[in-house]
């Protein structure tokens, strides 16, 4: 019996219309274009400024992208794992919400919380169950509203962080494409570095933790930063060893869109140039769990049957890790 594979047959994307610029934070914060884009790579993000919308009103668009481009109805999805650390409520999960939106009648679906690691996680969890032989059809979002939890009165994360989604489909193949090999760690010693301070269980939600503006993101830049370089080029250079894979087998680097100084590290761990390097950060900045499926969005129609893409991510947690995908089809 030949062995089953979890292919990547679609993928999907949306972003906000509103674009928040370098120039228009400038206004609001003590920085400057300048610096904003020699220490992080990033011009513009965008922003989902409609009130009462969310992340789910990101996903749902995604995946319904999926289902118009494989030519399939919401119906015939068995299961959507959304990687999101910006849920619609605490419960129920924003897959739920999505399964709605779109009539994905049919889905059992959940949520899966890795930061920026996320998507590759989900992606694993998601491949496994095609690999089983138990579901055909899986779909796995990446979406944050990362605007929902800035503090847009603090400049060290505020320039970094935007809204957007991106999915794709798994389905079975038994020519050797797909999802080839994965290594995901984690270190939960690094929350000191990267959390939020209130809203959960230790800390739950009160006036004062309010006022106090926990319940934002807290992050150690350089403490991050200085873990995020090592990680994300370790795991992915150990990934390319593990298969006997070197550069030139390698078509593409999709590396999470956080800083570009620790994507042009990675790359250069692995022996690749930047022709072989998928950015937009500049355009999205950091959307979190959205950032990998969505460079594959854009992507995709320089993507070729055969290619071999490695997927890299930092995130909080720490969480870290990386993917070998070979892609499955030629775009239309």
């Amino acid at each position: 019996m030949q062995k089953l594979h979890a292919a990547v047959t679609a993928v999907g994307g949306y972003v906000p219309e509103f674009r928040l610029t370098n120039f228009e934070l400038e206004k609001m914060v003590d920085t400057n274009d300048e610096w904003i884009r020699t220490r992080t790579g990033i011009e513009e993000r965008r922003i989902l400024k409609e009130e009462g919308k969310g992340s789910s009103d990101l996903g749902a668009p995604a995946v319904l992208e999926i289902c118009r481009k494989r030519g399939i109805s919401p119906e015939e999805i068995e299961c959507i794992i959304c990687a999101t650390v910006t849920p619609d409520m605490v419960f129920p999960a924003t897959a739920n919400v999505i399964s709605d939106k779109i009539g994905a009648k049919n889905a059992f679906s959940f949520d899966l919380g890795a930061a920026c690691s996320g998507f590759l996680y989900a992606l694993s969890v998601g491949s496994a169950f095609i690999e089983s032989g138990r579901y055909s059809k899986v779909v796995v979002v990446g979406v944050d509203k990362m605007s929902s939890i800035i503090d847009y009165s603090d400049r060290t994360t505020c320039i970094i962080f935007g809204d957007g989604a991106g999915a794709v489909l798994l389905e079975p193949n038994t020519e050797g494409y797909g999802i080839q090999d994965s290594i995901l760690k984690s270190d939960g010693n690094g929350r000191q570095y990267l959390h939020m301070k209130a809203g959960g269980s230790v800390k739950p939600s009160t006036v004062e933790s309010v006022l106090a503006r926990e319940h934002y993101v807290y992050q150690e830049g350089q403490a991050v930063f200085k873990f995020a370089v090592k990680g994300m080029a370790d795991v992915s250079y150990e990934l390319m060893q593990r298969n006997n894979l070197s550069a030139d087998d390698i078509a593409w680097l999709v590396p999470h869109q956080a800083n570009l100084r620790i994507i042009d590290a990675t790359a250069n761990r692995m022996g690749l140039p930047k022709e072989k390097v998928m950015i937009n950060i500049q355009k999205f900045g950091n959307t979190t769990a959205g950032t990998l499926p969505l460079c594959l969005w854009e992507w995709e129609n320089q993507l070729k049957k055969g290619d071999n893409l490695i997927l890299a991510a930092f995130g909080g947690g720490f969480t870290w890790g990386a993917t070998w995908l070979k892609w499955a089809y030629n775009s239309q």
